[in-house]
């Protein structure tokens, strides 16, 4: 057993002391905060996001809120990504890049309205960034962090949970989309999104004093469809192909070579932070990209701390950025960063802690 020491540095989740009560065993450290990683029963929670539906705390993923009649450029500026026609109600994935075309945040962003966005952020502090840009640039907005949490909802009976709670007009919102509305005088944002490839929902909990309370409402309205505690699984990212920033990113790493080229429109302007080296890395070629990993034996390997070298006849060709044991396909699996002279189909071996495992490239996602 281990405990963990408060501070100022570490903020507490709306949702904390309700996930405590519902067993919560581990956590990780995420934008400053806690996130739950894990409840006890890691296959069966597994099998709950696949099958049935899962809340998770992922007030982690704060806010960065753009505001004021340049909130617009700003999000432009930030965005590689062309946002003219983003509409209010509307999300978007994007990578937000440093000046050389490093990916150094993926997060969503919302138009809330003409003079408001959000950027529901990973791990690394955008509210910095974005502050600092404005200032530069001399523009009429306001960057703050305001009280705004969310609860994802997640797998294929999500949409019947939140459709109870809220109306069946949330089955018609489109993916990335949401609204802002209320539940028993509570403030929530309603986004069809998380981090998932089962369905589901984000519920952006706009007053952090109800955090309990609204946890239980969510709680009570899944019953019928048993819902329970859960969290971003790692398994079923692994399996569905996706990206963790941070983990299967490094310093480097630019949109190309993770599968994000697609979100990328080198036509925006000038101004747009990165996207002259974008349209460089674009013309030259990236130099890796991203794989899936399928590893030799029958035993559950585990998550680990760092990358281990993918090696091809005795020359490093990559990193393996993730390892994951597939429940679905009884195999370990994991992303390589890998030159682009990598293909799927390779064999390849991983050195994993002075052990060399053979192991096979493909294509992702693998389910």
């Amino acid at each position: 057993m281990f405990s963990i020491f408060p501070s100022a540095r570490l903020r507490p989740s709306p949702f904390f002391d309700a996930t405590v009560a519902d067993g919560v065993t581990s956590f990780t450290t995420y934008n400053r905060m806690l996130m739950p990683t894990g409840y006890g029963q890691p296959e069966e929670e597994y099998w709950r996001i696949i099958n049935g539906v899962s809340m998770w705390d992922v007030s982690v993923e704060r806010q960065v809120q753009l505001q004021g009649p340049d909130a617009g450029k700003l999000a432009q500026i930030l965005c590689p990504r062309d946002l003219t026609k983003c509409v209010v109600g509307q999300g978007k994935y994007v990578a937000v890049c440093n000046h050389a075309g490093t990916v150094i945040n993926d997060p969503i962003l919302l138009k809330l309205d003409e003079q408001r966005y959000w950027l529901s952020i990973a791990d690394s502090n955008i509210w910095f960034w974005a502050g600092a840009l404005a200032a530069e640039r001399g523009l009429d907005v306001v960057v703050s962090e305001p009280d705004v949490s969310p609860l994802a909802v997640q797998g294929p009976k999500a949409e019947d949970v939140v459709a109870s709670m809220f109306g069946d007009w949330v089955r018609d919102l489109k993916y990335f989309w949401f609204r802002e509305t209320e539940i028993d005088g509570i403030p929530v944002a309603v986004a069809k999104s998380g981090w998932s490839k089962q369905g589901g929902f984000e519920l952006y909990l706009m007053d952090g004093s109800k955090g309990i309370r609204f946890w239980n409402l969510v709680k009570e309205a899944g019953k019928p469809w048993d819902i329970g505690p859960g969290n971003p699984n790692h398994c079923e990212r692994v399996e569905s192909g996706l990206l963790s920033f941070g983990g299967d990113t490094d310093d480097h790493t630019n949109p190309y070579e993770i599968r994000m080229g697609k979100y990328v429109d080198l036509d925006v302007p000038d101004d747009v932070v990165g996207i002259k080296a974008l349209r460089k890395i674009k013309a030259e070629g990236p130099k890796r990209h991203q794989l899936g990993i399928m590893l030799e034996g029958d035993e559950p390997d585990q998550v680990a701390f760092n990358w281990f070298d993918v090696n091809s006849r005795g020359t490093k060709i990559g990193d393996m950025t993730n390892i994951a044991w597939s429940y679905r396909l009884k195999r370990n699996i994991g992303f390589a960063l890998a030159s682009v002279d990598a293909k799927p189909g390779d064999d390849v071996s991983v050195m994993k802690n002075g052990v060399e495992i053979a192991a096979r490239l493909c294509d992702l996602p693998f389910i």
